[in-house]
């Protein structure tokens, strides 16, 4: 609530700081995308320090940072010296709060996971609601060096919130006693060299079948292959008997029984299951960090009972989520222990950076859409917040109405994550095109707005970009997972973030530098709002890339059967 709060009002500073320092629209504008930019892009960062703090001790730090950073910036004497101070101070203060409040949530709940995330994810929008007033009252009656040391001292709130961040007990337990673990005879068990594949016959009618809200289950059994099972899509019974053979795969594959001779002992995993002490992944006894980040759904904001595996057996689930590394590190290697190469860091930030940072997915050609898709949009969603308030000033609207326009946008932003959540979790909902049409509309309200000249169709395009776009923000991670599946949801979001971030950088400038140039909004809002329009409409082409995938598996299917 408090850093949302302060990044999308930050419009209203806007105006003061171009006026106070006589800079240019696009000089001004870097302070703003600076300060997104590093709050996204900072993820892996902040992902690396939670995985080896925890949630409570990070968060305290980017309060921290945040507010001191947004202090420093009353003497700031010029533009650029606030790119540093709350550009790059307080972006990484934020990142480092933003990051650790998703996953603290989705670490506690699992059944009202998504009610739980919808009431956190609020905080954006009712942030956005409360500051807007506030900081035009502040600035109007303090002055805006005296409103940041007040913003200031809200923002050191967040380090009793952060502290507030209880750990979760560590419930995987080993236990060493004489129980033996019989080897069970079924499927499940089975190592994967040898499980045996059915031969399917394909005729040309089961192909043109819509495959709009099915995912893929891709055919090559290997631990880099990338399953996708839609929570709300039905796989046709071509590929049924393809997905029951790739999900065992896949479980003997992630949990492998205990050899024979082993019979010293189990693991107790996260659900209750009993697991293999010797090639789960226990955490070893020079773990020190959270290991948040080695659950593979600590991104997925969803309910996890839209997930078919969980509701089948929640405890198997569980267990399969936990990604936990399966040997200690001899001193050797805890010597030479580094990141990217360079930086000698704990295991347990070297696992959290290659799994927010997989490059892999880069060969994924679903993955790439969707990335170039959320880069459009990040280039136009933050020119809304950051120009509103001077447009409406440019069209003769009063100072106070101008900020409350902001405000129309935080509470319309507030409704939108909580319908649209509850929408996206009903089975008869494609949520893919849920997340597009939204997308769509938002980016077309944004160009038609450059025809809305009075105080009132202004307020109807906040509350129209407000509700639309709360779906970019609450619907990306369950989308993912219906496109990727949820073994690759924490590999994907780190890139995204990173994709995210880089946009949000370079998008407010450019805007800037057309209404310079051409001193109107019309043409910065008119590429916000195609770059948005964009962004949506080239998601329904997934469906098509599933097609021609699907045909690719039933092909290899067919030729080569195990």
């Amino acid at each position: 609530m408090n850093a949302d709060g302060f990044t999308y009002t930050f419009g209203i500073y806007f105006v003061h700081l171009m006026l106070y320092y006589k800079a240019s629209a696009a000089a001004t504008s870097w302070i703003a995308s600076i300060l997104v930019g590093v709050t996204l892009g900072s993820g892996p960062i902040a992902g690396m320090l939670v995985n080896k703090f925890g949630c409570r001790v990070v968060t305290i730090i980017g309060a921290l940072l945040a507010s001191i950073a947004l202090f420093v910036s009353i003497w700031a004497p010029n533009v650029e010296t606030l790119y540093v101070t709350i550009g790059l101070g307080a972006g990484l203060g934020f990142g480092l709060i933003y990051l650790p409040a998703i996953v603290c949530v989705t670490g506690y709940f699992e059944k009202r996971r998504s009610f739980a995330t919808g009431i956190a994810v609020c905080g954006s929008g009712i942030g956005t609601f409360a500051f807007s007033p506030l900081v035009e009252y502040l600035v109007n009656e303090l002055s805006w060096q005296n409103s940041l040391i007040v913003i200031s001292g809200i923002t050191l709130n967040c380090v009793v919130f952060g502290a507030m961040f209880r750990p979760l007990e560590d419930n995987t337990i080993v236990k060493n006693d004489d129980i033996d673990v019989e080897e069970p005879e079924t499927p499940e068990a089975l190592p994967l060299s040898d499980l045996q594949l059915p031969r399917i016959k394909i005729t040309g009618d089961e192909l043109k079948k819509n495959f709009s809200d099915a995912n893929l289950v891709r055919q090559s059994h290997n631990s880099d292959s990338i399953q996708r099972i839609s929570s709300h899509g039905n796989i046709i019974p071509l590929l049924q008997s393809l997905k029951n053979t790739d999900d065992a795969a896949r479980m003997a594959h992630s949990q492998p029984l205990l050899p024979a001779s082993e019979k010293h002992g189990h693991l107790i995993g996260l659900g209750g299951g009993r697991l293999p002490s010797s090639k789960t992944g226990s955490l070893p006894s020079s773990h020190h960090g959270s290991g948040l980040l080695y659950r593979k759904d600590i991104f997925y904001r969803g309910s996890l009972l839209n997930i078919p595996a969980y509701k089948q057996d929640p405890g198997s689930y569980r267990a399969s989520m936990a990604c936990l590394p399966d040997t200690e590190e001899t001193p050797s290697e805890l010597e030479n222990a580094k990141v990217c190469g360079c930086v000698p860091c704990s295991r347990e930030t070297r696992d959290a950076m290659n799994s927010l940072m997989d490059w892999g997915l880069l060969t994924d050609g679903i993955f790439i859409l969707f990335a170039i898709s959320n880069f459009c949009t990040s280039i136009g969603f933050n020119a809304p917040y950051i120009f509103i308030v001077d447009r409406a000033r440019h069209l003769g609207i009063p100072d106070s109405q101008s900020s409350f326009l902001l405000a129309v946008v935080g509470i319309a932003n507030t409704v939108s994550r909580i319908v649209l959540g509850y929408i996206s979790d009903q089975s008869w909902v494609n949520r893919l095109y849920l997340y597009n049409v939204a997308l769509t509309l938002c980016g077309i309200g944004t160009c038609v707005s450059i025809w809305f000249y009075s105080y009132s169709s202004q307020i109807f395009y906040a509350a129209v970009f407000g509700s639309m776009s709360g779906a970019y923000v609450g619907l990306t991670s369950v989308v993912l997972v219906d496109l990727l599946g949820m073994e690759k949801l924490t590999n994907a979001f780190g890139l995204l973030l990173m994709f995210q971030g880089i946009a949000s950088i370079i998008g407010p400038p450019i805007c800037g530098a057309l209404f310079d140039m051409t001193l109107s909004y019309d043409y910065s809002f008119l590429l916000a709002g195609s770059m948005i329009a964009i962004s949506g409409l080239m998601l329904f082409f997934i469906p098509c890339i599933w097609r021609v995938q699907a045909r690719k598996l039933a092909k290899e299917a067919s030729i080569n059967p195990h």
